[in-house]
């Protein structure tokens, strides 16, 4: 591996790009002219969190579609995931249960009254999920961590007997805690370690569309302070339980506020979960904080997102650099909120948003479907949603969206039990973070959604080098350890 610089005073590095105007991961040799001059100082004594990991979701679509393609793209696109020569995720999320994103309803416990869950089975899964996830860790060097989610308990452990909405009913608690359990182990037995749970996707709901159930603040706390906690604690101690699971602003804050309010309930949650639906744009950066203040010693990890309300265009690329996208709010968002959803660009919401978690004291970011065909399905509701990888399963053909390059720029590069470390960037029109490597390399990623090239310095203590960014691009520049 070689570096630019070679002075005695010049800072060595390499550097990635992706851009607007077609690189890809591309390393940089020759740099453009900028139009001005921004200094980047890096300042590795100041320490923040400790990265848990980046990656993408298995679901039930994405495993489906890879048994419908040929063998050889069912590998490319795995390797592209989890090779060391491609994105090498390092921490995953999976669906307990039936999601929108699975072929129709399922549950691991189909039998109704089954309080001891004597008939659970994750048969359902045998089929896709299982070996798309068994594949992936043959493939992955150094292994990945799996978040599992439920969207809903099934339907006779609920108050109103439907997959969507509801709540779960008192007299099942002790029999819900017990099939996380139960889902953990039969896990383990076909050789997948669940390093950490959800509680409850999305407990505020999703207006009765797919599958869901209902948890306040409160009643969440209460179950796992006194029925799932306990239940794991025993069971399988060293899974990590995160709680909420939706989406940052007012509500998290709140719900930080109950679970955390006292020792009784803080001790059963190892972190938070997060997800970026609130806005096209916005990061909520006052209550990460708050987040983080509340339970500094415990995890933050983005769980979910995605270009959502989307039929993703195919095979072109510009598209995905052009402010056409739209979400959920653009069309039915209240009037007061409509301002958090307007138009934007795939490429930047990725960028921004993971830069804007970083910098906030996210540890963990998780896209969510690793693969969908060109209707943005399949998905049993119709919620159409762009993946970063996509596939005609009809004629066998694979597309690498530009949001796969931006994803692998941090996933690749930052690695976990990285420290994001502080820097100075005399220039906010431009975003910037930072994180040191357990082998002592830095990562510096730097985000240009202006129309303009610019000139960049780099100094890490006493070495600097001149570098420069494309119009509209992503880099990661790499920096060796320092002697």
């Amino acid at each position: 591996m070689s570096f630019i610089g070679h002075a005695t005073n010049e800072l060595e590095v390499i550097v990635y790009e992706t851009s607007a105007e077609g690189n890809k991961m591309q390393r940089l040799s020759v740099f453009p002219k900028g139009e001005k001059e921004v200094k980047i100082k890096l300042l590795p004594k100041k320490k923040f969190q400790t990265i848990t990991g980046f990656g993408g979701s298995f679901t039930e679509a994405s495993a489906h579609l890879l048994n419908q393609i040929s063998k050889a793209n069912r590998t490319k696109i795995l390797n592209a995931y989890f090779g060391e020569e491609g994105a090498n995720y390092s921490l995953t999320r999976t669906h307990m249960n039936s999601c929108d994103f699975s072929l129709g309803h399922y549950s691991y416990a189909p039998v109704e009254g089954d309080k001891e869950l004597n008939h659970f089975s994750i048969e359902e899964d045998q089929e896709d999920l299982i070996p798309m996830i068994k594949e992936a860790m043959a493939i992955s060097k150094e292994g990945f961590k799996i978040i599992a989610s439920p969207w809903t308990a099934p339907p006779w452990m609920k108050t109103n007997k439907d997959w969507r909405g509801g709540k779960l009913m008192q007299k099942y608690y002790k029999t819900w805690a017990l099939f996380f359990s139960k889902y953990i182990e039969a896990y383990q037995k076909e050789g997948i370690k669940i390093w950490g749970i959800t509680v409850e996707n999305e407990p505020l709901g999703n207006d009765n569309n797919w599958e869901s159930m209902h948890f306040s603040a409160e009643e969440m706390t209460g179950f796992v302070t006194h029925y799932l906690g306990p239940q794991l604690r025993a069971d399988h101690k060293d899974v990590k339980i995160l709680g909420y699971d939706q989406n940052r602003g007012d509500e998290l804050v709140h719900w930080m506020k109950v679970m955390y309010k006292d020792k009784s309930s803080a001790q059963y949650f190892d972190g938070t979960a997060v997800h970026w639906y609130a806005s096209t744009f916005e990061w909520f950066p006052k209550s990460l904080q708050f987040a983080h203040k509340s339970a500094p010693n415990k995890y933050l990890i983005q769980t979910e997102a995605c270009v959502d309300s989307e039929v993703p265009k195919w095979k072109d690329d510009q598209w995905y650099w052009t402010k056409e996208a739209t979400d959920w709010g653009w069309d039915w968002a209240p009037a007061e909120d409509k301002y958090l959803h307007p138009k934007y660009v795939p490429v930047y919401r990725y960028a921004r948003d993971i830069i804007g978690c970083l910098n906030n004291w996210v540890d963990g970011w998780i896209d969510w479907n690793m693969v969908l065909n060109k209707q943005g399905g399949p998905n049993w509701f119709k919620n159409w949603c762009v993946a970063p990888v996509l596939v005609d399963e009809k004629n066998d053909e694979v597309y690498f969206t530009p949001i796969y390059y931006v994803l692998a720029h941090f996933s690749k590069y930052i690695r976990p039990g990285a420290v994001r470390i502080g820097f100075k960037n005399s220039d906010d029109s431009l975003m910037v973070t930072a994180a040191q490597n357990p082998d002592g390399t830095i990562a510096l990623i730097i985000f240009n959604p202006s129309t303009q090239a610019n000139n960049i310095s780099v100094a890490l203590g006493r070495k600097e080098v001149s570098i420069a960014i494309a119009a509209q691009a992503l880099q990661t520049v790499i920096i060796p350890e320092q002697n």
